[in-house]
């Protein structure tokens, strides 16, 4: 029997912004402290947009593009000096923190060659005791991108193992080709794209390294008749930041580059396409004068219908599409504002400063809106139980130190370098898998999923959860330790608006939470048309601590 090895890995979503050091407080007689920063001064940056594909003779084709990332001076707040980071942009001069919006377009192959222009050495601290990308010269910042979201063949996936210094002069043990191809011929959607080096991830995205990318497909999305162009779609980056000191959890809320910015809107209809791109904070967003979300969007694809919320709650790496109708306000201005805990869900409250996010002033002149939003949105295929060929058990440990400080967290209790002990075969029998994830850590660990999709079918409390942690930190094995006999507490509902298809989900400490994974396109039920072998899916949250489990397909 032919073998051929998919690896798929688990990542714990945590990607990796710690906290930025401003260049000019390093030393303790310059400290920037937070309190001195004024909230909402700054204008919403709309950050560049480069188009994934040309149009020759009226006719749309594949683009290849050149983007780099580069070392430059970045002012995140009206009162704060220049910091140095690392960004992406088709030049010095044009790069950005978050980079260039990417959109392209469904159908149509978009090819990236990501150049390297960093320096030699890291402008951040980074963790030696770790497993790390190191060049054998010692010299040059390894980095690898990775499109989050993405359904692509896997030398342009980002491998954590396929990175390049400048010049790719030096290279990782899986690099294959500088150019990458995404073939954009998923369901259309939000993504964003990110550095993923073995090890530095958190430093590499913390110094800036983070854009967005959108596939559009007009055929479909047109007629529904959202909000459109320019000035009322608009991407949301939203990250925490330390200014005065490099912290687990950062103070100060940054939207698209800038500390707590504002945007003037008119009283209509917006879609905000909503990235959360902290290291561990959770956002739970809401408006302070009461103004409603229509959520139309989770992650890479479209709800089957729009859900009105007053609250969402976004994991690290999770991404949500809205519409805001600022129509409906009673006031001329409107906070998004934040409520969640951290850590979540048992950490701090939160503060003034950490509790804002940024600020609306809404124009008091009516206008009329053509925009709408529909009852029906995209219905894609319902979950098919019947066809699930296997139920696996994947377990989240968390260990601790001596003085009960967590040190690393792993998946099914073994580290990434072990061999897989899942094994699937290949082909249409496990195209579907139903996938119990427990999840014995004090915190709320976010799953994520790379080539597929998933839905979640139930989130269920464990009883006697020490007991049944004691077993299994013994054997390791759910069956063995009767995970029937302690998955039998109460049903904590999916929420309306997290029903459909998605590719990160918040997996509650306590809980069994029952998913289904689709690894196939869910709008067209077709096979990927490239080779899966050396792909892989993920659960992040300590991805620099190499929390990731292979899972191997055999043929």
């Amino acid at each position: 029997m032919m073998v051929m090895e998919k690896i798929l890995l688990f990542h714990l979503l945590s990607l990796a912004l710690l906290g930025a050091v401003v260049e000019a407080t390093w030393s303790d007689d310059r400290l920037i402290k937070i309190s001195q920063l004024k909230m909402f001064v700054d204008e919403l940056p709309d950050m560049p947009k480069i188009l994934g594909f040309d149009v020759v003779n009226g006719v749309p084709v594949s683009k290849s593009l050149q983007i780099g990332m580069f070392s430059k001076k970045w002012k995140f707040h009206r009162d704060l000096p220049p910091t140095r980071v690392f960004a992406y942009g088709t030049s010095n001069n044009t790069a950005t923190v978050p980079g260039p919006t990417i959109e392209a377009l469904y159908g149509v192959d978009t090819y990236v060659t990501w150049r390297n222009y960093l320096p030699s050495k890291h402008i951040l601290p980074w963790d030696r005791t770790i497993p790390t990308a190191i060049p054998a010269t010692k010299k040059g910042v390894p980095t690898v991108v990775h499109l989050h979201g993405g359904i692509d063949e896997p030398q342009s996936d980002g491998n954590a193992n396929s990175w390049f210094t400048r010049g790719f002069r030096e290279r990782g043990p899986t690099w294959t080709q500088k150019k990458y191809h995404y073939y954009n011929i998923q369901q259309p959607g939000n993504m964003w794209y990110h550095d993923h080096a073995m090890g530095l991830t958190r430093v590499n995205l913390l110094a800036g390294l983070i854009g967005a990318y959108i596939i559009r497909h007009p055929d479909i999305e047109s007629p529904l008749g959202l909000p459109h162009g320019k000035e009322f779609d608009r991407p949301l980056i939203v990250f925490d930041r330390s200014f005065w000191q490099p912290e687990y959890f950062g103070d100060a809320i940054i939207v698209n580059g800038k500390a707590w910015p504002r945007l003037t809107v008119r009283r209509r209809k917006y879609r905000f396409r909503i990235i959360n791109a902290s290291n561990a904070r959770f956002f739970e967003f809401f408006f302070t004068n009461g103004l409603r979300f229509i959520h139309v969007g989770s992650d890479s694809s479209y709800n089957k219908r729009p859900v009105m919320i007053k609250k969402i709650l976004l994991a690290p790496s999770e991404i949500v599409d809205v519409i805001v109708d600022f129509s409906e306000s009673k006031s001329d201005s409107a906070i998004l504002a934040n409520g969640a805990a951290y850590p979540y869900p048992s950490g701090d409250p939160v503060n003034k400063f950490n509790g804002n996010v940024m600020k609306f002033i809404i124009k008091r002149q009516r206008e009329v809106d053509t925009s709408r939003v529909p009852k029906r949105l995209i219905k894609y295929p319902s979950p098919d139980l019947s066809n699930a060929a296997a139920t696996r058990y994947i377990a989240m440990y968390e260990y601790t130190s001596p003085t009960d400080e967590p040190t690393h967290l792993f998946l099914n209790g073994k580290p990434y370098e072990d061999p897989a002990t899942e094994t699937p075969k290949e082909g249409t029998s496990e195209i579907w898998n139903i996938w119990n994830v427990i999840n014995l850590t004090a915190d709320n660990h976010p799953l994520h999923i790379h080539l597929g999709l998933f839905v979640v079918l139930e989130q269920r409390k464990l009883v006697d959860v020490e007991k049944f942690k004691e077993c299994m930190l013994k054997i390791n094995n759910a069956v063995k330790c009767q995970i029937s006999k302690y998955a039998r507490g109460n049903i904590t509902a999916v929420p309306a608006h997290e029903q459909g298809w998605k590719n990160v989900f918040k997996m509650t400490p306590g809980y069994v939470t029952k998913i289904l994974v689709r690894f196939a396109y869910i709008h067209s039920n077709a096979s990927y048309p490239f080779d899966a072998s050396a792909t892989w899916l993920r659960i992040l949250d300590h991805e620099d601590n190499a929390m990731m489990r292979p899972l191997k397909f055999i043929k």
